[in-house]
């Protein structure tokens, strides 16, 4: 790496005070907790762990220097815990998406809004009522498949497979979806991201992967 391209002396010194801050809150959320599942701890853990990783990433960027700490990643992540024949699940989807065609992604909107009555679109919302408008006429599914069509540009995607002991009454998680799933009920989970690309290189299993598209990672807790 050119010295141009280092990470400066103020970058490192601020991800270091960034992981000193996460193991406060971390330390704070464990003191306080309200039981084993408290989310606030596991969130806490993810925002050390994220710190973590950049400090070390910056560390070895500057200074070719390592930290003793090594945070689980998912293949080393809580091993399962739930019934080995769950009589419920849920299904937890995140994807994200850069918008990098703004007219475009508009454009498809109006087209719809053109076609049906029942949706509108206001012009000074922007992309953000277009996107609305497209996510209320096509499934999740469709919108991945087409996403550049629609103006998008595809990061990294993860579905959960999550165990539970019954299914949910209605209207009963709708205030807060994902604040009470345990990760040691996740019986499943697959990931998409093109550092999988990058890993591949080095001689790491990925699945599915086409040229210039995302590799996926199917991931089962132990």
């Amino acid at each position: 790496m050119s010295d141009a391209a280092l990470p400066t002396v103020a970058e490192v010194r601020a991800a270091a005070e960034a992981v000193k801050a996460a193991l406060d809150r971390h330390l704070a959320a464990v003191e306080s907790r309200i039981g084993d599942d408290d989310p606030d701890v596991y969130a806490a853990f993810n925002e050390l762990a994220a710190a973590a990783e950049e400090y070390d990433e910056l560390l070895y960027d500057r200074y070719d220097e390592v930290t003793p700490f090594e945070i689980p990643t998912p293949e080393d992540g809580l091993p399962y815990t739930g019934p080995a024949e769950p009589a419920a699940f849920s299904v937890l989807i995140r994807r994200d998406y850069a918008v990098v065609e703004p007219a475009r992604l508009i454009a498809q909107a109006e087209r719809v809004v053109a076609h049906d009555r029942d949706a509108e679109l206001d012009h000074d919302g922007g992309t953000a009522d277009a996107l609305g408008v497209l996510f209320g006429e096509y499934e999740p599914d469709e919108i991945a498949s087409r996403a550049k069509d629609f103006g998008l540009e595809e990061g990294d995607s993860t579905l959960w497979i999550a165990a539970s002991e019954e299914i949910a009454e209605a209207g009963e998680w709708l205030g807060a979806p994902f604040a009470h799933i345990d990760p040691q009920d996740v019986m499943h989970r697959f990931d998409v991201s093109s550092v999988f690309d990058e890993e591949d290189e080095e001689g790491e299993f990925t699945e599915g992967a086409e040229d210039g598209e995302p590799a996926e990672r199917g991931l089962t807790p132990a």
